[in-house]
């Protein structure tokens, strides 16, 4: 018997599981993955070093807003560079 994530798969659902692929699904009901898009095209991962002291700071803003650090960060370089 297989299992998924240690749960044990009964040949009876393997077939239903079978049988609804072989229907097809409908692509718009299906759940979208991964991130949101922040712009008009793929974000780019930037490596940026900060001291402890920073960081702290940093994350006390970011708690305080409820964002996360990226936000913190994103925001504060928009409003550098306008």
């Amino acid at each position: 018997m297989e299992t998924i994530k240690g749960t044990p798969v009964t040949d009876e659902e393997d077939q239903r599981w079978a049988d609804e692929a072989e229907r097809g699904y409908d692509v718009a009901r299906l759940r979208k993955r991964g991130r949101r898009p922040m712009g008009d095209g793929p974000a780019k991962v930037v490596p940026v070093r900060l001291d402890d002291e920073l960081l702290a700071t940093l994350d006390e803003r970011a708690e305080h807003d409820h964002v996360s650090r990226s936000e913190v960060i994103r925001e504060a370089i928009r409003a550098y560079v306008s």
